[in-house]
């Protein structure tokens, strides 16, 4: 099923979408009779397209994910807490490479936030979770290199190395931590389906929400006004994580709760 999820979902993301109408149009041209029709599609292409680049509609879209939770500014109030929990967000094993340069930046933003929380908190260990899914090397053993070569010391670390996906996490994490609270680090727009997944099991998370890429515009900037692939990555983004949302739902890996308070 996890591989079948892969390779589905990406025909749904917004740009897929957009080539999926434009050849739809295409083969109405070429093929067919229908050229209106073939034209009107083309158009109704080009309009999407446009949508999906425009980052003012996809920051209001990635917003309401980014901000269901507040980021942790002040880690003192958690001081009692003994876990912080890193959720591995992607990585590419290269040798000749140095071993952040194997990390996605979504990996490594994530594992940042989670050191600077582990070093505030003096008594809690820091939980790297990520399997190897298509690679050969897990996760969660480049980011515990990664955070040994940032100066922790590998007795501070504890690594999840069999999950593929955020609902493997959640069962493999809920092991190692049990009831106890803990801090859940993974990127802002994660956060929802993170928080909603480790409930379902019972655990007692605290969001930790990092790596924003919707922020408080200080001056115009004429970029904004215009589509840009910044605007497609976000968009991706959003659809990313509602697809993975309503996939849990469907499945009943997430409360029904979920969705009366959205």
């Amino acid at each position: 099923m996890f591989l079948v999820k892969k390779i589905v979902a990406p025909f749904l993301f917004p740009l897929s979408i957009c080539l999926e109408v434009f050849l739809l149009g295409l083969f109405l041209l070429w093929f067919t009779r229908r050229q209106k029709m073939g034209k009107l599609i083309i158009s109704t292409g080009v309009v999407l397209l446009a949508l999906i680049s425009y980052s003012p509609i996809s920051n209001m879209l990635l917003r309401s994910l980014e901000y269901k939770y507040p980021p942790i500014t002040d880690v003192s109030v958690f001081s009692n807490v003994k876990w912080v929990v890193v959720l591995g967000g992607g990585h590419l094993p290269d040798p000749r490479l140095s071993v952040n340069d194997q990390l996605s930046v979504t990996s490594l933003v994530r594992l940042v936030e989670g050191i600077r929380i582990h070093k505030k908190l003096h008594k809690s260990k820091l939980v790297l979770s990520g399997g190897g899914a298509f690679n050969s090397v897990p996760e969660g053993k480049v980011m515990a290199e990664v955070a040994m070569e940032l100066g922790l010391d590998d007795k501070e670390l504890v690594l999840e190395l069999k999950s593929n996906d955020t609902k493997d996490q959640a069962k493999f994490i809920h092991k190692i931590v049990g009831n106890d609270k803990f801090i859940l680090v993974t990127t802002a727009s994660h956060i929802p389906r993170s928080m909603a997944l480790f409930k379902k099991k019972g655990m007692r998370p605290i969001p930790a929400p990092t790596g924003h890429q919707v922020k408080k515009i200080q001056k115009l900037r004429p970029a904004m006004f215009f589509p840009r692939a910044e605007g497609i990555d976000k968009m991706e983004q959003v659809f990313y994580e509602y697809l993975g949302i309503t996939w849990a739902g469907l499945r009943g890996q997430i409360s029904s709760t979920y969705f009366s308070e959205h």
